[in-house]
C-alpha cells in the first residue's frame, strides 16, 4: 500500500508539473486586418479578448502601415507588424516570430500568401459573405445573417475558447495627441456637435447642399470632422456661421479628431471610420446611410452598453444597396438614397438628443 501511494504521489506531482509548464508556454497569437479605419476598429473587441482571456498569450497585429496610428497604442497589443509593399519581407519577420495561431481578419490574397509561408501553424479565418453581398447588391436578395460583424469577428476566434465580453470597441488616444483646450475655440467649449462631412466614397456622403442645410438648420455650435480632403467644402460649410460652425478637417491627424469626437456630446456621421470610433467612446450617434445599408451589419457596437443610436436610411429604393462599398457618384444618376433625406427630421433628432 505505501509503494503503490508513493508511485501515486509522484505520478500526481508530475501531472501538477505538466499543468504548470503548459499554463507558463508563451502563446503567441497573429491578428491580421490591413483596412481600413473602421473595420480595424471593429476588430479591437477580439484583440482584448484573446489577451484577456487565453493565460501568458503574446498578441501581434499586422496591419497597413497607413493604418498603424489606430493600434499603435492599444494596450492589449504587444507588437504591431506593418506592410507597405513589403510583403515578402514581413513573411520572413513573420516566420521568424514562431507563432501559434493566426487570426485572419481580412481574408484575401495576401492574407493568403502569409498563411501559406506559415504553414505550419494553425490559421482561423473571418468569412467574408461575399457571396450574400453579391447577391444584395445585384438582386436585392438579403440573405445576410442578421449579425454583427464584431459578433462574426469573434466567431473566428470560438475554437481558442474565447468569447465576446460584451464591453463594445476600443480606441486608444496617446497622451501627446489629446487635442489642447487652446486648439478648441472658446465658443466650442461648453459643449459641441460633431459632424463627420466625408467618407470614403461620395456615395456614402450627404451632397454639400444637403449638409449646408442641416448645418444651418442646427443651433448649437457644431465641428466639422473629416480628412485633408474634406477641407475645402469644410470651408464652404462653415462659411454659412464661422463662429457656430467651425471646420476642422484638415487641422488634425485621426488620433486628434478622434478626441474631438471623443468631447462631443452628439456625433452625427455617415458610415465612415469615425462612427466606429465614436461608439467606441460609447457616443450618442445619428448614422446617415446611403448606398450601402446597416443590413451589412456594420452599424455603431457598443457592446451590452444602452447609448442610443438613431439611424437614417431611405428604406425602400429599388437600386439600394448598389454597392458593398460605394462609387465616386451615384450609378443611376439620381442619387435617391441620399437626396431624399429629410434635413427637418434630421434637425429633430440632434435636437432630442442633446435634450433640446
Amino acid at each position: 500500500m505505501q509503494v503503490n501511494h508513493q508511485i501515486e504521489t509522484i505520478e500526481t506531482r508530475e501531472q501538477a508539473h505538466q499543468t504548470l509548464v503548459s499554463m507558463q508556454k508563451l502563446t503567441k497569437v497573429l491578428i491580421i486586418r490591413f483596412s481600413s479605419i473602421g473595420d480595424i476598429v471593429l476588430t479591437t473587441p477580439v484583440v482584448r479578448c484573446i489577451k484577456q482571456q487565453l493565460p501568458n498569450v503574446e498578441v501581434h497585429y499586422l496591419t497597413k502601415s497607413s493604418f498603424h496610428t489606430i493600434v499603435q497604442s492599444n494596450p492589449f497589443i504587444d507588437k504591431v507588424h506593418l506592410l507597405d509593399e513589403n510583403l515578402p519581407e514581413i513573411i520572413s519577420d513573420l516566420q521568424i516570430e514562431g507563432f501559434d495561431y493566426v487570426i485572419d481578419l481580412h481574408h484575401n490574397l495576401r492574407t493568403l500568401k502569409v498563411k501559406r509561408a506559415l504553414k505550419k501553424v494553425k490559421a482561423y479565418s473571418f468569412k467574408k459573405l461575399n457571396i450574400q453581398k453579391w447577391f444584395f447588391t445585384a438582386f436585392k436578395i438579403n440573405a445576410l445573417p442578421k449579425v454583427h460583424i464584431v459578433d462574426r469577428y469573434m466567431d473566428t476566434v470560438k475554437p481558442l475558447g474565447v468569447v465576446n465580453d460584451d464591453k463594445g470597441l476600443d480606441y486608444f488616444i496617446p497622451a501627446k495627441e489629446v487635442v489642447p483646450d487652446g486648439d478648441i475655440p472658446a465658443s466650442h467649449m461648453l459643449g459641441y456637435i460633431g459632424l463627420v462631412i466625408g467618407a470614403a466614397h461620395n456615395t456614402k456622403k450627404l451632397p454639400l447642399h444637403k449638409l449646408k442645410e442641416l448645418c444651418g438648420k442646427i443651433d448649437h455650435p457644431i465641428i466639422l470632422l473629416g480628412g485633408p480632403e474634406d477641407k475645402i467644402i469644410g470651408d464652404e460649410i462653415a462659411s454659412i456661421d464661422k463662429v457656430r460652425i467651425y471646420n476642422s478637417c484638415g487641422k488634425f491627424n485621426l488620433n486628434e479628431s478622434a478626441d474631438l469626437v471623443r468631447r462631443a456630446k452628439l456625433i452625427v456621421t455617415h458610415d465612415t471610420g469615425l462612427m466606429h470610433i465614436a461608439a467606441a467612446f460609447k457616443k450618442p450617434i445619428i448614422s446617415v446611410w446611403g448606398n450601402t445599408v446597416p443590413s451589412f451589419g456594420m452599424t455603431a457596437y457598443y457592446g451590452f452598453a444602452t447609448q442610443p443610436h438613431d439611424i437614417m436610411e431611405i428604406k425602400g429604393l429599388y437600386c439600394r444597396p448598389c454597392s458593398k462599398i460605394g462609387y465616386s457618384k451615384c450609378p443611376l444618376g439620381h442619387f435617391k438614397c441620399m437626396e431624399k433625406h429629410s434635413i427637418d427630421e434630421m434637425v429633430n433628432r440632434v435636437n432630442a438628443k442633446i435634450g433640446r
